[in-house]
């Protein structure tokens, strides 16, 4: 529309900015959400799997680094998408980070052994998209 002065330069700008806003929210207002998970094996067979999820209450420092695409399976809560995608979730987690701690122990011929997998309470940027779901650690 043109203005009285001749000049339109003015509104064409203002609804570029809305339009470069809109496409690219979703990218400046990611969530953020605090994970830890454990996972314990006793003697060779899984004896307790945990995964905690808390939204952050205050912002977290750090840029996001690698990044994980999931599919939602028509789901928002974020831990229902990663249980529903639990394989590739955890292969995620062994290239990021996480802490073995590994006992052994040999009583009367009998080999006892426990291995337990930690990722600390890291926080997370995730984006939720229509058909998609962006998890990134903050570093």
């Amino acid at each position: 529309m043109r203005s009285r002065d001749g000049d339109h330069s003015f509104t064409f700008s203002i609804s570029s900015i809305i339009l470069f806003a809109l496409l690219f929210s979703s990218a400046l207002f990611a969530d953020e959400y605090l994970i830890s998970y454990r996972y314990s094996v006793k003697d060779a067979a899984l004896y307790n799997e945990t995964l905690f999820i808390s939204k952050a209450m205050k912002k977290c420092k750090g840029k996001p680094s690698n990044f994980l695409i999931l599919d939602p399976q028509k789901s928002d809560n974020l831990k229902d998408i990663l249980l529903a995608n639990k394989e590739e979730f955890s292969d995620f987690l062994y290239k990021i980070g996480l802490n073995i701690d590994h006992q052994e122990k040999t009583s009367n011929s009998v080999n006892h052994s426990t291995t337990v997998l930690t990722l600390k309470t890291t926080c997370f940027k995730v984006d939720f998209n229509d058909n998609s779901v962006k998890i990134a650690p903050l570093k």
